[in-house]
């Protein structure tokens, strides 16, 4: 069977079968892919069905496939959805599972130590009512669940009470070291991955993968990462090195449930303080190496603290099990801090510090200038990858390091007639957007098409200053529901908002991706600027003086252009959708770089006549 009949016969079996010439041509990019050996970036536009596209090669020529997704959504579509769908319709045996970080799984080792009364019950004392009914519910849940998986639940548990049942990769010692490893979810988990033909992770799992040497995951032939714009910044994330006050205060807790020492659990507890106070007064700046003095000594001065628990976890001498396993898990924890405390002393080349967060959670993070060298060991020379996404950053394959001459690059479009369906609007009219009078004119540009669109609006904005504004201005002077991203949590935002057709949501830049709300309740997007990154991110700032004049060419306007058009793609979600794409910044219809952004977007009609989107508005809405 080759690999379009095998296309047609699944896509032949879907509710609602029609032909997707997309489909088809990244299917047929994806085989030659998997047989040739050499690299393949896909851009895939909305409604093209590109995890069929790229599922049904790597199955079809028996190839071990990871696929690695950007988000857990996608991750559980694959596991709920797709895969399921491929299994009882392709025709060809094959095995799949979905693997996800240990902290994913309720840890059985916990579970007991919370039901134990000599010590369960002192745990608990330290959780809140609520909390305590919410575990004991965890519990119970955790002798019927086939996976132990938390996407399994039917309900959403706290964070707290969570994190009293599982273990994070940094404190689990291993199922040859825990009482309970031969009934580990986690472990079962790797062991189905470990003879699964399909094995879907997360891109940060498979970070760590890389990043460990592939001691991660099962060796695979082929690995498939999705939502690849992503690729440079997760990675940047998991094989970097990052110390905050949270990683104290974790410890904190497991030491506090094995060391009757005050002074040495209290010490650890109050590093979390120790470690913001250093690094509050660098938020936001690179950090020069060696570091400061007050963040020399604070590494310092807290790795000696963890020595302390060290030595004390050393000294404990038990027969106990669940004690043991305690004495296990704070060991680890510790060394893991430890180890992470002396990369960041080693001061190594090819890396730059720098401070993120807030005032209240500062985070010293270390991070490459450059992941090409990782992912080349990692990757590029040990497998055929697929790189697939809506959107492909210009600059993606110069980016992450693919070898020059040894990937192919394919855009098979999409199945929407976005030419007749849809309309970009540009207010060349506006000031630029960095003049004091932007703000006041956009409010007045944003209430005409919101007026002419009855509502129906997602507004996107740069920032949460620009949101609140322009909420504020906007609201006065509409007759419809103005909802903001400061109202609800995303999901009942989206449900609010999609509810209620005449409805506008304003939002930032969490929304420009990942937001699906096909029919009429969304009919027009604004975007107030163009997504440039901020000129003063540490990290970028580094590796755009690394790269001199190409900086701009290679970072700010790729990421400025494909967030543009992972906000656009939130407007037409199927082959009816119509409506308009606004963009308030008028360097999109004058500056010399449009051209790099406005070719990226899905091909519109194009204008800038305020009267026809109007008109236009009122047609597809009346």
């Amino acid at each position: 069977m080759t690999v379009l009949q095998a296309l047609a016969r699944v896509t032949g079996a879907l509710p609602a079968a029609e032909d997707r010439p997309g489909q088809q041509q990244m299917a047929t990019a994806v085989a030659a892919a998997i047989e040739s050996g050499r690299h393949l970036v896909v851009q895939a536009g909305t409604g093209t069905g590109k995890t069929i596209g790229y599922l049904v090669p790597s199955i079809v020529a028996g190839k071990r496939v990871v696929v690695a997704t950007a988000t857990k959504a996608l991750q559980d579509q694959l596991a709920a959805k797709d895969l399921p769908f491929l299994q009882e319709h392709l025709n060809v045996p094959f095995e799949w599972a979905v693997l996800k970080g240990r902290s994913n799984y309720i840890c059985m080792q916990r579970v007991r130590e919370v039901q134990d009364k000599s010590t369960g019950q002192l745990e608990l004392e330290d959780f809140a009512a609520t909390t305590k009914v919410e575990i004991n519910r965890l519990v119970e849940w955790s002798g019927k669940t086939d996976t132990g998986d938390q996407a399994s639940l039917s309900w959403a548990p706290s964070d707290r009470a969570w994190q009293a049942v599982s273990v994070g990769s940094d404190e689990c010692p291993g199922a040859s070291k825990c009482p309970m490893g031969g009934i580990c979810f986690a472990e079962s988990a790797r062991e189905r991955a470990s003879v699964a033909d399909v094995v879907v992770v997360n891109m940060h799992l498979y970070g760590l993968h890389v990043g460990s040497g592939g001691l991660i995951l099962p060796d695979h032939d082929v690995v498939v990462l999705d939502e690849a714009h992503q690729l440079e910044d997760i990675m940047s994330d998991t094989v970097g090195v990052q110390i905050a006050g949270g990683r104290f205060a974790r410890l904190a807790v497991a030491l506090k449930q094995i060391l009757d020492d005050p002074r040495i659990v209290g010490a650890i507890a109050e590093a979390s303080a120790t470690v913001r106070d250093a690094l509050v007064p660098f938020l936001g700046q690179r950090l020069s190496s060696p570091f400061p003095d007050a963040v020399q000594e604070m590494l310092l001065d807290v790795r000696n603290r963890i020595q302390n628990a060290q030595d004390a976890l050393r000294a404990i001498k038990t027969d106990v099990e669940d004690a043991k396993a305690r004495v296990v898990r704070g060991q680890q924890l510790a060394t893991r801090l430890q180890e992470t405390i002396d990369l960041a002393l080693a001061a190594r080349g090819g890396y730059v510090s720098f401070v993120s967060g807030g005032p209240d959670f500062p985070k010293l993070e270390i991070a490459p200038l450059e992941v090409g060298g990782v992912l080349e060991r990692g990757i590029w020379s040990k497998r055929t990858a697929v790189l697939c996404s809506a959107t492909i950053p210009s600059s993606l394959g110069l980016r992450v390091g693919l070898p020059e001459g040894g990937f192919d690059e394919v855009d098979v479009g999409s199945p929407f007639d976005y030419a007749t369906h849809a309309l970009l609007y540009c207010a060349v009219h506006l000031p630029n957007p960095n003049s004091p009078g932007f703000a006041p004119a956009m409010h007045d540009e944003l209430v005409a098409l919101i007026n002419a669109a009855g509502g129906r609006t997602l507004a996107l904005f740069t920032s949460w200053k620009a949101m609140d504004n322009a909420a504020e201005a906007v609201r006065a002077r509409v007759t419809v529901p103005i909802l903001t991203q400061r109202d609800l949590p995303k999901t009942a935002l989206v449900k609010a908002f999609s509810d209620d057709e005449h409805a506008c949501l304003f939002a930032t830049a969490g929304f420009f991706q990942g937001v699906d709300i096909p029919g009429r309740t969304l009919s027009l997007v604004v975007i107030d600027r163009i997504p440039f990154p901020r000129p003063d991110d540490p990290l970028l700032s580094a590796r755009r003086d690394q790269l001199g004049a190409e900086a701009f060419k290679q970072i700010d306007l790729p990421r400025a252009t494909m967030l543009l058009a992972q906000a656009t793609g939130r407007l037409i979600r199927n082959a009816h959708d119509r409506g308009v794409v606004a963009v308030m910044d008028p360097r999109l219809g004058k500056a010399n770089y449009r051209w790099d952004i406005v070719t990226s977007l899905p091909p519109m009609k194009r204008t800038r006549d305020r009267a026809e989107v109007e008109a236009f508005l009122r047609e597809i809405t009346a």
